[in-house]
């Protein structure tokens, strides 16, 4: 049953086309993959449009500080000895006219409320731009782990390809002998069966390796997939030793740790400006025109200055809940600046810790494929020889696959690794 299982597995796989990854392939190199991600990603335009919408608010809240004009045509008729009775306090009576002016206000003082909120604006904006670096660092991230995973990918195939390769040389060798009685046809069996398995994990290995394109492909900013054919890169050397200067170096320079800093001071500068709702605000007006079409008791033309002073008295504790409100989110702000500093400790060490772990990897990886390659080679002597089993084969072919999956990971996940550890440093941007 085993043998018919073994067989029936060979005949389906045989059926399914290997697809073609070097059709329309795009060569690139991992500084090109980041400079298109850059310039094409949807998150880094968003956040780029986001910092300019920031800016803008921050002439937004300056626009107090300069004149606010206006002009004004204003036209009346109305009945002989028309006089406003009800609604008004102001001078009801109501002349046939035409005119044209134009109106001047000017903010003299409000005491620093407008400065406080002018430095509020322009720190939320500084935060934003920092947003802008983050974004761009998230991307990087992205296009790293997914060029180096596609290039893991196409090793794991290559592996996947030779396994087949070898145990397929096998199967047939050990099939012609069970054919001749030189073998038992359980030996045959088994040999088919790592066939079969190896057929299974080169059907795998080219999935991965399309879904890896596709990854690639989205973190470049396509819509589409592309097949892209990533150049391999220098191997990096050992990870930093100082640990405490890595701590350092990501609390200085960590984009999303400054912008939540500015953000903090921001919050702090509109408590104060909620603080200073209850100054009072000078500020003057000037108006002047003509009145071409009027009544004989009008003039032919008008002007007016004067000055107006607010003086907050009560207003339903309006302004102390507003300043409250604001002190208590510029709390808050201090709090997820001090959890931000807490993760990004954390996440440092932990990514330390994984890229020593990587580098350490490669060496035991190779001492690894150097073994089971030995291994491999005493099994084929000795069941050649008579002396081994089938069983101890297949466990040296199971061995050599997995040492060489092993090295194949190891250098691209170090590279991985290492690119995490510079995103927690702030220097992937």
């Amino acid at each position: 049953m085993r043998l018919l299982h073994a067989l029936f597995v060979l005949a389906i796989l045989s059926l399914i086309p290997a697809p073609s990854f070097a059709q329309n392939a795009q060569p690139m190199t991992l500084k090109e993959a980041e400079q298109i991600a850059i310039q094409n990603h949807p998150q880094i335009q968003a956040a780029t449009n986001l910092a300019a919408a920031a800016r803008a608010q921050v002439k937004e809240v300056r626009s107090v500080y300069y004149p606010q004009a206006y002009g004004s045509a204003t036209g009346a008729v109305a009945e002989n000895d028309s006089r406003i009775a009800a609604g008004g306090l102001n001078n009801s009576i109501v002349y046939d006219r035409y005119a044209n002016g134009v109106t001047v206000n000017q903010l003299i003082s409000d005491f620093g409320r407008t400065h406080e909120l002018a430095r509020s604006s322009n720190l939320h904006a500084q935060a934003q731009q920092e947003n802008v670096t983050t974004t761009r660092a998230d991307v990087l991230l992205q296009v790293d782990q997914a060029y180096f995973g596609v290039l893991r990918a196409k090793a794991v195939l290559q592996v996947a390809r030779g396994t087949v390769k070898n145990r397929q040389l096998v199967a047939d060798q050990v099939s012609a002998l069970a054919k001749n009685q030189l073998k038992s046809t359980l030996d045959a069996s088994f040999a088919n069966v790592n066939l079969a398995q190896a057929q299974l994990l080169l059907v795998q290995a080219q999935n991965d390796l399309q879904a890896s394109y596709a990854e690639l492909s989205t973190a470049l900013g396509y819509g589409d997939q592309r097949t892209i054919e990533p150049a391999e890169e220098p191997m990096p050397s050992a990870p930093p030793a100082d640990f405490s200067r890595l701590i350092q170096q990501a609390l200085r320079d960590r984009p999303e740790l400054i912008g939540q800093r500015l953000d903090v001071n921001s919050a702090m500068s509109y408590a104060t400006a909620e603080r200073d709702l209850w100054t009072p605000t000078i500020s003057a007006v000037g108006t002047a025109g003509l009145v071409p079409y009027r009544e004989d008791e009008l003039a032919s033309r008008y002007a007016a200055a004067g000055f107006n002073v607010n003086i907050p008295i009560f207003n339903g504790h309006l302004y102390g809940a507003l300043r409250n409100e604001a002190d208590a989110h510029a709390r808050a702000q201090e709090q997820y600046l001090r959890d931000l500093q807490n993760r990004i400790v954390r996440d440092v060490r932990t990514s330390w810790l994984n890229a020593n772990s990587g580098f350490q990897r490669l060496s035991v990886t190779n001492q690894l494929l150097q073994e089971a390659t030995q291994a491999l080679d005493l099994a084929q002597v000795r069941y050649k020889l008579g002396l081994g089993s089938i069983v101890e084969l297949s466990q040296a072919q199971l061995g050599i696959t997995q040492a060489q999956i092993e090295q194949a990971s190891a250098k691209y996940d170090y590279q991985m690794q290492l690119s995490a550890l510079n995103y927690q440093l702030g220097a992937l941007h």
